[in-house]
């Protein structure tokens, strides 16, 4: 990462309309995430390929056009993000045709690093956002970005957590590692106040 990011806004507040099954939105709110210092490795970083299977070569770079996960269903254009005026990274708009959002300081999908990408569980009175299903995952999904110059790089999710916001792990999404990796991210669990209370983040790396 190129700039520091003092907290990470995923999340949509939403009146919690039980008996109409969604909400309206008001402002945005998310985890408060602290950007390690750039230079130290996440945990459990590594390079090496599994078995037999060399690592595939890492890309040059080029931005994010358009996310496919099957597993859950998401096929979605990819938006550009960056941070915000208080220092938290943007969100999507609040539409009805949800979109993922790329936050532009962290590699392209492909190149050696973690790419983030972010997206909203749900999206006011719209309903569900085009993450609302990312909980569902599981080890060896394939998750497919298309990119700009006409490339696409395939990744295998190796792990999905739900964390509490409070405490988001900066080090294992943000931290340096030395292959190209990806990280989804939105907001779980159960509500707390109009928000969620937790995260769910899905690593993965890249397969070919």
């Amino acid at each position: 990462m190129t700039r520091p990011v003092r907290r990470l806004c995923v999340a949509v507040l939403t009146a919690a309309v039980l008996t109409a099954g969604c909400g309206h939105a008001d402002r945005d709110t998310g985890a408060d995430v602290r950007h390690r210092a750039a230079g130290t490795p996440a945990a459990g970083a590594t390079a090496r390929a599994d078995g037999d299977h060399p690592a595939p070569s890492p890309l040059g770079r080029s931005v994010p056009t358009r996310l496919k996960i099957g597993a859950i269903g998401v096929d979605t254009p990819v938006l550009g993000l960056g941070l915000a005026a208080d220092g938290t990274v943007q969100v999507p708009p609040i539409e009805a045709h949800d979109q993922a959002g790329w936050y532009r300081d962290s590699p392209t999908p492909g190149q050696v690093g973690p790419a983030v990408i972010l997206g909203h569980v749900t999206v006011g009175s719209f309903g569900d956002g085009v993450f609302r299903r990312l909980g569902e995952l599981r080890h060896g999904d394939r998750v497919e970005v298309r990119r700009k110059n006409g490339t696409s790089a395939a990744f295998a999710v190796t792990s999905v957590r739900t964390v509490a916001k409070a405490d988001f792990p900066s080090d294992d999404v943000y931290g340096d590692v030395d292959r190209p990796e990806l990280r989804l991210i939105t907001c779980g669990g159960p509500r707390s106040g109009d928000g969620y209370r937790d995260n769910v983040i899905v690593f993965a790396t890249l397969s070919g």
